[in-house]
């Protein structure tokens, strides 16, 4: 249990100091590099729990109620999109790209929200697990492209003459399409019809219920890297 109790004690330090950080950052702007520090800290803390379901069951015990419900659905999230992820013999062919500024994203969001209603939440988590937030463009085993992870034909409708690499053109037509499928008074079935995962879906949802509650999520996750899973192990990009 030393184990466990170490790793508890370093989340809940971490999360101390992310949540400072990132307050101090949002409100002055500047040197981003310590945000950015903290999470990657973070993500790499939450992916070794979720490799280690042992460990992670301790650590969970070992925490206080309110970060043990947020670590837990993290923890699950991640596990449940990792059974999507089929490893990669080599990293070498999928390349990364510098997303835009969060605060551009944030905008970007909002004013798709106010042109569909679909939470700038939800939309955020779909850019968050389909591309990094810009970071993957693609293509994708089954040819999806973009911020937003578009099929080609699907586009062809919903983008309306846009660039599907483009992130304000990506998240609009994301908030037409997901409109178009029912959203935002049935996300679920919406987000299922976006991708046809339970799996997605639950994930999506988790992701955009803590950034909803807790805006500087959103802050906090537009810093972690982009980690590939391939039959060697985890490579580390961008």
């Amino acid at each position: 249990m030393h184990g466990a109790a170490a790793v508890a004690r370093e989340l809940e330090a971490l999360a101390a100091t992310l949540k400072h950080d990132l307050a101090e950052w949002i409100s002055r702007g500047g040197d981003a590099s310590r945000v950015a520090d903290d999470a990657r800290r973070q993500q790499l803390l939450y992916r070794d729990l979720l490799r280690r379901p042992e460990l992670a069951k301790a650590v969970l015990d070992e925490l206080d109620v309110e970060l043990r419900h947020f670590v837990k659905a993290h923890v699950d999230a991640g596990a449940k999109l990792r059974k999507l992820v089929t490893p990669v013999t080599s990293a070498s062919a999928l390349t990364t790209t510098e997303p835009l500024p969060p605060r551009e994203l944030r905008r970007f969001y909002a004013e798709a929200e106010a042109a569909s209603g679909v939470p700038w939440s939800v939309l955020a988590a779909v850019n968050f697990i389909e591309s990094r937030f810009g970071r993957v463009l693609g293509p994708s085993a089954a040819g999806a492209l973009g911020p937003m992870q578009f099929l080609p034909q699907t586009w062809d409708e919903y983008g309306e003459g846009g660039d599907i690499m483009d992130p304000g053109d990506a998240i609009m037509a994301a908030a037409r399409y997901l409109e178009s499928l029912g959203a935002p008074a049935d996300l679920r079935t919406a987000l299922l019809a976006y991708n046809r995962s339970e799996t997605y879906v639950d994930a999506v949802l988790m992701y955009a219920a803590e950034m909803a509650a807790d805006e500087k999520a959103f802050y906090a996750y537009y810093f972690w890297r982009v980690i590939v899973a391939t039959t060697a192990g985890d490579v580390v990009l961008g």
